[in-house]
């Protein structure tokens, strides 16, 4: 059985030393880059190995293609070996809580073609609080290999966000704090507000308070409205760095509204030309 979207601790703890499950820690802080490294050093789950944000889930930025752009394909193909992820690999990524890390690793085995890759609900915290073993120092897994299967599909460019923003059969959704999108506060990038006809649902808004991800049928309900009717094949979704909007193409799997598109360079590339259309209208 594949675990493809939220998977529980309690299930993770009966499978925590299956061979064939590989524990994968994302925990990462914008602002203190080594941070999560370091808590990982100090204290995780038993046999995790840990992935950086910007080492390992991203590529160099180059100026125009945001600040976290996807890595190369044969990039990744190297890491999820060194991972020892291969067929028949149920993977969990887990984060401190939110998913919004973890979600990053989810998206990019799924792009992979690799669909057996869960997050870890609530992430570390959730884990500790069940009471669950941990363990310092680094683990590593035993090379397998990992042949990648690109899902084009996954991902937008430019010109087609472009193309979406005249498009009635279109959605495009902002996925970071309602501050950001309104153009109010911006706290990282250059410049402020969003991308014009784009729809803002923030990313945190799937969590409970705990941070574990909201009940599906809930879920559901917040994103048919924003898809007002649309297939979510036809939403593009987008964050500042194409980090965060994976959790929400995450919570719409999660709520069986399968198929969002990712805008990788997000709002951090898309503002690198200045000719590019900017709105703070709600």
């Amino acid at each position: 059985m594949e675990f493809c979207t939220v998977i529980e601790p309690e299930f993770l703890f009966t499978h925590l030393h299956d061979r064939e499950w590989a524990i994968i820690d994302c925990r990462f802080e914008l602002s203190e880059p080594l941070l999560g490294e370091q808590l990982y050093m100090a204290e995780h789950i038993p046999n995790a190995v840990y992935l950086h944000l910007e080492r390992d889930l991203s590529s160099p930025p180059n100026g125009t293609n945001g600040r976290h752009p996807l890595p190369e394909i044969e990039g990744l193909e190297k890491l999820f070996t060194s991972c020892g992820i291969g067929e028949g690999v149920q993977v969990v990524a887990y984060d401190a809580n939110t998913g919004g890390y973890a979600a990053r690793l989810w998206w990019l085995l799924q792009y992979a073609g690799h669909r057996a890759v869960s997050v870890l609900n609530g992430g570390f915290t959730s884990w500790q609080g069940a009471g669950y073993p941990t363990k310092a120092g680094r683990d590593t897994r035993a090379a397998r290999d990992f042949h990648v299967n690109v899902q084009p599909a996954m991902i937008v460019d430019t010109d087609e966000v472009l193309h979406a923003m005249s498009s009635t059969d279109e959605v495009i959704i902002d996925s970071r704090a309602p501050e950001r999108y309104r153009g109010e506060l911006e706290p990282i990038d250059k410049v402020a507000g969003h991308i014009p006809h784009a729809l803002n649902h923030f990313w945190q808004e799937n969590l409970l308070p705990s941070g574990k991800i909201a009940p599906a049928d809930i879920l559901r309900g917040t994103f048919d409205s924003l898809l007002a009717g649309q297939p979510a094949e036809r939403s593009i979704v987008y964050c500042g760095s194409g980090v965060t909007a994976c959790q929400n193409i995450l919570s719409m799997e999660y709520a069986g509204r399968p198929g969002a598109r990712l805008y990788p360079g997000s709002w951090s590339a898309w503002i690198t030309d200045p000719g590019r259309p900017i709105s703070t209208e709600i």
